[in-house]
């Protein structure tokens, strides 16, 4: 999975070997960022360029912003993919079974936790094969 996979890259332009890029947070305050930003800083100066990060944090970032292959590797790396935004409030909320388990494939799963390994995500586990996942929210 790439920030760019994730949809967190907003812009990047470049002038005189110098990169310019912009960042969107999945949340405010992701402590990811720092990580994220450091990790693109290292990349562009390896490639011979510098590098200018800034955070954007309008419009906000949006699940809609993952892309297809992005979701396929949260699902391969064994986080559920956000489903659309009704779906997502009928499984949080009302605790219907509509999210599918990483390891088996099963929605014979439950909500363990409404926050998962980051506020950005909940922790879900199968009822079938017992593997606890992480669920990405849907954001909008």
């Amino acid at each position: 999975m790439t920030v760019l996979d994730l949809g967190v890259v907003r812009a990047v332009r470049e002038e005189n070997k110098k990169v310019f890029v912009e960042l969107t947070p999945t949340y405010s305050g992701c402590p990811a960022m720092d990580t994220m930003a450091a990790d693109i800083d290292i990349a562009m100066q390896k490639a011979g360029y510098a590098t200018e990060i800034k955070l954007v944090l309008s419009p906000a970032w949006s699940t809609d912003w993952i892309s297809q292959e992005g979701r396929r590797k949260l699902e391969e790396y064994g986080v559920a993919a956000p489903l659309s935004d009704s779906l997502d409030k009928r499984a949080l909320i009302d605790g219907e079974r509509l999210i599918a388990c990483t390891n088996c494939k099963s929605t014979n799963t439950k909500m363990i936790s409404q926050f998962g390994s980051t506020a950005c995500k909940a922790l879900f586990q199968c009822e079938d094969c017992l593997e606890p996942f992480d669920y990405f929210k849907c954001l909008k």
